[in-house]
């Protein structure tokens, strides 16, 4: 039987490059500044690496459908690389295969790396196939704020919440975002705002405001990792081990079925059931030190906190308003700024949060370092639409945590 991947692999290292808006940079180049920190955090040499894994989930859009670009900017020494795809969770897709490669003893050092070059297109969204044109109807009628705003309607109707408690509840989730992405340099925005700011924003869909939305950007991170007997006989010490790794994909239910009322994402109750199961978290709201979520939207992290059994039904926004997300709170949230400050370049989004989860469980995150010691750090990525879409929970760790 399964017993899952808990303390069977460690990262060996990780980097990531500046996100925003990278004229000076192509998708290589992005690529080549993730992977040159990571390799040196970890130790190695690029002849040590046996199996790569490249994320991007918009190929067309800079590094076509193979997994040849990485090879040739990394100068990979003919290893197997594989690209992969799987919404926004693409990122931690590239993850899964190095983690489960290395538990499963297919390669003793594995690479995961993501990356995606947006802001060329000139596009002010994340760019649809064939947009403005009658030859594709793909999603014609469809946008993520609209959908996205279904769903605060959906929560606020479900908790018989008011729709101005939701927005400041939501306006609180951005206002903490970019407290903490002032702080951190490689963020794509770094500027606090206040709560006014928010709440007398241009609405891009009711009640979203533009700054309840992440904004597009370029990026990259980058992961090595291997068994945590190899790690320590490369002279590491204090290891981060993976704990959990769990991917849920929609089967049809939301979509084909009543009993979905559109205010929350089976996905990510069913990867995280999965997750805790898997790392022995029995009381995430106690037992989680830090997460990081898919805040695409300000109202997808306020729900998040209660699709990962953090927070309870209906009292997210409670939680959220009395400080229990903020950095100094019991769980702090988007330590690093989030997609709020980051952007999302979605092959790289996924890397990017484990990223600063290895930084704070190494206490190496600088001013942003939170102010209790970490145990273990939670990542959650979801692609897709309300009603359709892909959820992935992390849970990283010191070893033997």
């Amino acid at each position: 039987m399964a017993s899952g991947i808990k303390d069977k692999v460690a990262i060996l290292g990780m980097g990531c490059s500046r996100f925003g808006e990278r004229w000076d940079a192509n998708a290589e180049d992005l690529m080549v500044e993730a992977y040159a920190e990571a390799l040196a955090d970890a130790g190695i040499g690029t002849e040590d690496i046996e199996a790569a894994w490249m994320a991007t989930a918009l190929d067309e859009q800079h590094v076509g459908k193979s997994a040849v670009p990485v090879a040739t900017a990394l100068r990979l020494p003919y290893i197997p690389a594989t690209r992969v795809e799987n919404y926004c969770a693409s990122g931690t897709e590239s993850f899964r295969g190095a983690v489960y490669a290395v538990a499963a003893g297919a390669c003793d050092i594995a690479l995961a790396i993501g990356v995606e070059k947006l802001k060329d297109t000139g596009y002010g969204g994340l760019p649809q196939r064939a947009r403005g044109t009658v030859n594709d109807l793909y999603w014609p009628n469809v946008s993520a704020p609209g959908s996205f705003a279904q769903l605060a309607s959906a929560y606020t109707s479900k908790h018989r919440m008011d729709r101005g408690d939701l927005k400041r509840a939501m306006a609180h989730v951005s206002v903490k975002s970019h407290d903490n992405g002032a702080r951190n340099p490689k963020a794509h925005l770094q500027r606090k705002i206040d709560m006014d700011t928010v709440l007398d924003a241009a609405i891009v869909a009711e009640p979203l405001g533009l700054f309840d939305c992440c904004g597009v950007s370029d990026g990259a991170a980058c992961a090595i990792v291997t068994t945590p007997e190899i790690a320590r006989s490369l002279g590491k010490r204090d290891l981060i081990t993976v704990k959990a790794l769990q991917l849920s994909v929609s089967n049809g239910r939301e979509l084909q079925f009543n009993d979905w009322d559109g205010s929350f994402f089976h996905t990510t109750r069913m990867a995280a059931r999965r997750a805790y199961e898997e790392a022995g978290v029995t009381d995430p709201r106690r037992q989680i030190s830090m997460i990081e979520v898919h805040d695409c939207f300000s109202v997808t992290e306020l729900v998040t906190m209660e699709d990962l059994f953090i927070s309870e039904e209906g009292k997210a926004p409670a939680d959220i308003m009395d400080g229990f997300y903020d950095a100094g709170g019991e769980v702090p949230c988007q330590l690093d700024g989030g997609l709020k400050c980051f952007g999302h370049p979605i092959g790289a989004t996924g890397l990017r949060m484990l990223y600063e989860m290895y930084l704070q469980l190494q206490e190496r995150a600088g001013e942003r370092q939170m102010e209790r010691e970490p145990v273990l750090g939670l990542t959650h990525n979801l692609g897709g639409f309300p009603s359709q879409n892909v959820s992935s929970v992390t849970i990283v760790g010191r070893e033997g945590a």
